[in-house]
């Protein structure tokens, strides 16, 4: 089942940060969109039977992104 989930991500503050993002999510097994801006938010479409949300979120904090554990602003799409 493909999941949309938009999340504020700190670590974010310029172009190149927004590049090297989409590189630690690039080839990512089963992730069908990802979209960020220069505001931190970043929205990933995935598939459930191949990655998960955990996995995505670990991806990103290889690069030094991270995700509050109360993010308000996250929007899950069932």
């Amino acid at each position: 089942m493909l999941r949309e989930e938009t999340l504020q991500v700190s670590g974010v503050r310029c172009e190149r940060c927004v590049m090297r993002l989409a590189k630690m999510l690039e080839g990512h097994e089963g992730l069908e969109a990802a979209n960020a801006n220069l505001m931190g938010q970043v929205t990933l479409a995935w598939d459930d039977e191949r990655t998960s949300r955990e996995a995505l979120l670990a991806a990103l904090a290889k690069g030094g992104f991270h995700v509050p554990s109360a993010d308000a602003s996250s929007s899950p799409t069932p």
